[in-house]
């Protein structure tokens, strides 16, 4: 069985370290953690690992968040990936710094990464890890804030979230979303 595990955030040195490129920051972690190593493809940076007898193409898309839809197709369709074996990563602001959410669908709730996807797919069913990153910003600040990068305090917990991440994809592809949502949701 196969997955396409996505972690969305925008390509270039400039955004490696903001809130909005979590997503990038977990499949790297990911990636470290088995000894995988992402190369520069089409629509992106993509990296093979197994987990068990699970097949997991990693893909941090290089199309920039607003079009990680064409990415993500190119993909699901040169490995064969259903969208029942799709996870997306992404930040989320309207949940608290941290906080982790698995849901098996819903709505773009605003994110440009996640509109375009469900624009390509032509739906809001595939699974999603939510990460917080918090809304600490005033009123119109909210574009530098996710393109800012995290506080001192953020950084020193995010290695601990990111490797229960980590732990919440292994799960969705060992135990399916049902298990990994009732492990995690309230972690």
């Amino acid at each position: 069985m196969k997955y396409l595990i996505v972690g969305l955030g925008n390509i270039g040195p400039d955004y490696e370290q903001t809130r909005h490129n979590i997503g990038f920051m977990v499949l790297d972690a990911f990636a470290k953690a088995s000894n995988a190593v992402f190369s520069d493809k089409r629509y992106g940076f993509v990296a093979e690992t197994r987990l068990k007898n699970k097949s997991l193409v990693l893909l941090k898309p290089s199309t920039f968040m607003n079009l990680s839809g064409n990415a993500l197709r190119y993909w699901m369709q040169k490995e064969h990936i259903e969208a029942e074996n799709l996870l997306v990563v992404v930040d989320d602001i309207t949940l608290p710094f941290g906080t982790l959410r698995l849901k098996p669908s819903g709505s773009d709730a605003g994110h440009n990464g996640l509109k375009h996807i469900q624009q390509i797919l032509g739906t809001q069913k595939y699974a999603r890890l939510r990460i917080g990153i918090g809304s600490d910003f005033s009123r119109g600040g909210q574009i530098n804030y996710v393109l800012g990068e995290f506080t001192d305090e953020e950084r020193q917990k995010l290695p601990e979230r990111i490797e229960t991440a980590i732990d919440v994809i292994r799960s969705f592809c060992l135990a399916g979303i049902d298990a990994a949502m009732n492990q995690y949701n309230n972690r």
